[in-house]
């Protein structure tokens, strides 16, 4: 561990192929500047609902949801949801008779919501592997709040519609033993060909920096300043100053 940490690597406990997010040690990211830019965004009113409706417009982009409130956006996403549900129904001939998650009682829903619920806790470690490796605080969400994962089920329903609930309903369809097993194992394989990785390291730039060189989705993921290993000393005048000198005059001994 202390060569891991000398050398600037990281170590990420994750399942097979991220399917699953255990603990993680640093960030690969040796600037703070994406998480202060989500801690900054996060705690102010216009900028929160700003970052909500961008992560709303992913989701709707033939939609113009600038002017929307956050009720408008969540009777939106909710009516949108449930059509995913009903042609991913129709699609696979699963009969579906609305979500019914219960995380004390897995073994209780019908084998689609256990398909669902199995192929959405992938999406979330995939996630929320992304979000510590970046240095970003999983804690400080947009649309959902008061949960140490709260940014991580915000990131996570941009794809849950494209990728989770297809897997879950596919999985459904087969009438297998082991749902949750088949449901992690193809949502490892969908995740890796739609290079989700790295999709999620775009989108979550674009969020929180306000790129204006691309659009969620498009931003570029490598980016030096994130890895540069540059201190500086905050200053009370909105700015930042060189550290590694000394300020003032001397002291008169």
């Amino acid at each position: 561990m202390v060569l891991v940490a000398e050398s600037g690597s990281t170590v990420v406990w994750v399942g097979e192929r991220g399917v699953r997010y255990y603990a993680h040690g640093r960030s690969l990211a040796k600037s703070s500047r994406l998480l202060e830019a989500q801690a900054n965004l996060v705690t102010r009113r216009s900028s929160r609902l700003s970052v909500a409706r961008k992560m709303y417009a992913l989701r709707f982009p033939d939609e113009d949801v600038a002017g929307l409130t956050m009720q408008q956006l969540r009777g939106r996403e909710g009516a949108r949801v449930r059509r995913v549900y009903r042609s991913e129904s129709q699609r696979t001939g699963v009969p579906w008779n609305g979500r019914d998650y219960r995380p004390d009682d897995y073994f209780a829903s019908d084998p689609v919501n256990q398909a669902i619920s199995a192929a959405t806790t992938c999406l979330y470690g995939i996630v929320h592997a992304v979000v510590v490796a970046l240095g970003c605080s999983p804690g400080l969400g947009f649309v959902h709040t008061g949960h140490e994962r709260s940014f991580v089920y915000d990131l996570a329903d941009l794809y849950k519609a494209e990728i989770a609930i297809p897997v879950a309903f596919e999985a459904a369809a087969l009438d297998l033993a082991d749902i949750a097993g088949h449901c992690r194992r193809t949502m490892r394989d969908r995740i890796v060909e739609s290079r989700l990785l790295e999709r999620c390291v775009r989108d979550i730039r674009a969020l929180l920096l306000d790129d204006l060189h691309a659009t969620p989705g498009e931003s570029e993921v490598v980016n030096e300043d994130d890895w540069a290993d540059v201190v500086m000393l905050w200053d009370d005048k909105d700015r930042a100053v060189a550290s590694g000198q000394s300020y003032g005059s001397e002291p008169p001994f």
